[in-house]
């Protein structure tokens, strides 16, 4: 009995040697999991789901037939691809959740998101996001050519990194009061998130009481999840 999450694996067609390690954990791994929750920035970016890159498919085809085969896979928008939509959904299998998500794993409730509504302090970031997840201004560029929605997106990353490497490390990780408010919010003790890129498991209180954020590893040179059995919770990496 295990439950499987992932996160900040980026996809993209410049590094097949990620997509291999995917379809192999999803051919291993997963396989024998009870779920596998995949939470936020599965691919580098996403301009639309009628976007017909091979990679996207060979993804959608893979992760099919892993719900096929029994297990369900679910999946939470990140920050690089919260266009993804119901159409790859379907493709795919997987189930679409909201940004935040509660779950009852073998007696206990773990909250489950993409982490970047964590990083408060990031004020930069925050007005970003909240601009481009407004509904209209989503529809109004998925409306776009495709040869467009490229450039666009080829532009934003770009400004992106350029931000990035302007700001301290501190800024762009989770704010700690952030963490508590959204746990105490939910009523949980135990949270599970992605994105900071800064794997780690970390003990805290919350509501008087012991607490842990587990903070999955992005995949650069190996692969990284979180297991949850029903004796506990576990972070780990493995070669692709």
């Amino acid at each position: 009995m295990a439950t499987l999450f992932i996160a900040d694996l980026h996809l993209q067609t410049e590094e097949p040697a990620i997509t291999a390690g995917f379809l192999r954990f999803l051919r291993t791994q997963a396989s024998a999991a009870d779920a596998l929750y995949i939470l936020g920035d599965l691919f580098e970016a996403w301009i639309g789901d009628d976007d017909p890159t091979p990679l996207h498919h060979e993804v959608a085809a893979a992760l099919r037939a892993l719900t096929e085969s029994g297990v369900p896979c679910y999946f939470i928008h990140g920050n690089r691809d919260f266009l993804l939509g119901k159409r790859f959904a379907r493709e795919s299998g997987m189930q679409l959740l909201p940004e935040e998500k509660v779950l009852n794993l073998y007696g206990r409730n773990v909250l489950i998101m993409h982490g970047d509504t964590l990083c408060t302090d990031d004020a930069g970031y925050q007005a970003f996001r909240a601009k481009v997840h407004q509904p209209w201004l989503q529809t109004l560029f998925l409306a776009l050519p495709l040869f467009i929605r490229r450039r666009i997106a080829a532009r934003m990353r770009a400004g992106s990194k350029a931000a990035n490497s302007s700001k301290s490390v501190d800024i762009m990780d989770v704010n700690p009061q952030a963490v508590i408010d959204a746990m105490e919010k939910q009523h949980v003790q135990y949270l599970i998130h992605g994105h900071t890129h800064r794997p780690a498991v970390h003990a805290l209180t919350v509501n008087g009481m012991p607490a842990q954020r587990v903070v999955l590893g992005a995949w650069h040179s190996e692969g990284s999840m979180v297991k949850v059995t029903p004796e506990g919770i576990e972070l780990s990496h493995f070669p692709f």
